[in-house]
């Protein structure tokens, strides 16, 4: 298809369903995520990185990368996660200028509370509508698309 052109139809179906699902997926997390661990879905994103990060701790540049979000917003989150204990702030010991978030204890109980809760709406909202074969189909298309879309450099 020529650059410029509009969608075909069947694109248009495609593109349609991908904005709803994605809308409607993304409102259900974070929904189930506010009731049941007051949590806003990129805290407990943050939470996650952290566990599995080494030593449960991760410079904050690093952190915004992987979570495709700016500094500000994601200073921002680590604030208010900050607030309740679950993060802890510190210089970074090999780069006086860099700033490393940690895990806490209480952002582990809480991240290990919210998890099974998280999981089974992922599950409810999107794993078990498809086949295995339409997950592999939407695991291989969307990860071609974001693949395209990461800076080269």
């Amino acid at each position: 298809m020529n650059e410029g052109t509009w969608l075909t139809e069947p694109e248009m179906a495609a593109w349609h369903a991908f904005l709803e699902a994605s809308n409607r997926v993304n409102r259900r997390l974070e929904q189930q995520l506010k009731e049941d661990a007051g949590l806003s879905h990129p805290q407990y994103e943050i939470l996650v990185r952290l566990e599995a990060a080494p030593g449960h701790e991760i410079r904050m540049t690093e952190l915004a990368e992987s979570l495709l979000t700016s500094k500000s917003g994601l200073t921002y989150q680590v604030g208010r996660l900050e607030a309740r204990g679950l993060v802890d702030r510190r210089s970074c010991p090999t780069d006086e200028r860099g700033v490393v978030a940690a895990l806490t204890e209480e952002g582990a109980r809480t991240l290990r509370a919210a998890a099974p809760g998280h999981v089974a709406a992922v599950r409810e909202s999107l794993i078990d509508v498809l086949s295995p074969q339409e997950l592999d189909a939407l695991a291989d298309g969307l990860g071609r698309v974001g693949r395209r879309l990461r800076p080269h450099g």
